[in-house]
């Protein structure tokens, strides 16, 4: 199974459908009928996400929203809309919610919307953790696939800041350079890699590659680096 999530709403319907969506994405599942309810089941155990409705009789979404942030508990909030306008929605941002999602949804929105909370959530916590050059390559990479460029040079710089002889980063950033059609930039990378170690294979693999095949980059053919070289 993967993460849990808890839904909030006073509709049995919708709860049906976020469970069903949900439950067949591999997620595990919990419901609460209101607000006061939700806020029990969160005191009770971990959730990482909550679905939780704007419009619910008794403590409404926006009440339940600022419990959480008062009482710090650790969840993320994604709020569901069918009332009002996109501002309302808006503004449960600037209290705390994470997202938000409009009344009616098809299921891959669901499930698109609360994966990415999850990758939030998941990279959140592994940068907390982050300590190592290992580490930083591991979300270097991660965010290179997930075409977060930004995301992937701030995690290389922070690598470089770690151990300034390392190849690896500068290979990353050849790499970065190719999916963004930079080709010149990327070919000083992979030099810059090959002048800290000339005999590191994953820059000499992928000099060689990219002046071959000129253009699109297929990240299939192209050495990350994950395979440990043999002394």
């Amino acid at each position: 199974m993967k993460n849990k999530v808890l839904i909030v709403d006073d509709e049995k319907n919708i709860r049906l459908t976020l469970k069903t969506a949900l439950s067949k994405a591999g997620y595990e599942v919990e419901t609460a009928v209101n607000g006061e309810d939700g806020l029990t089941k969160l005191k009770g155990e971990e959730i990482p996400v909550v679905l939780l409705d704007m419009k619910m009789p008794g403590m409404d979404g926006i009440q339940f929203l600022k419990e959480v942030t008062e009482k710090d508990i650790a969840t993320k909030v994604i709020m569901i809309t069918g009332y009002g306008s996109v501002e309302t929605a808006v503004e449960t941002l600037k209290l705390g919610a994470v997202d938000y999602l409009r009344k009616p949804f098809k299921p891959e929105e669901i499930i698109s919307i609360v994966e990415d909370v999850f990758e939030r959530h998941e990279m959140e916590n592994s940068e907390k953790e982050v300590e190592s050059f290992e580490d930083y390559i591991m979300l270097a990479k991660n965010a290179i696939n997930k075409r977060n460029f930004s995301k992937a040079k701030e995690m290389l710089q922070e690598a470089t800041s770690v151990n300034s002889e390392k190849p690896e980063p500068f290979n990353l950033l050849g790499i970065i350079y190719e999916m963004q059609h930079k080709q010149a930039e990327a070919m000083k990378m992979y030099r810059a890699a090959l002048a800290l170690d000339p005999g590191y294979k994953p820059a000499n693999d992928n000099i060689e590659r990219a002046g071959e095949s000129i253009g699109s980059i297929d990240l299939d053919n192209v050495n990350f680096g994950d395979d440990k070289e043999e002394e």
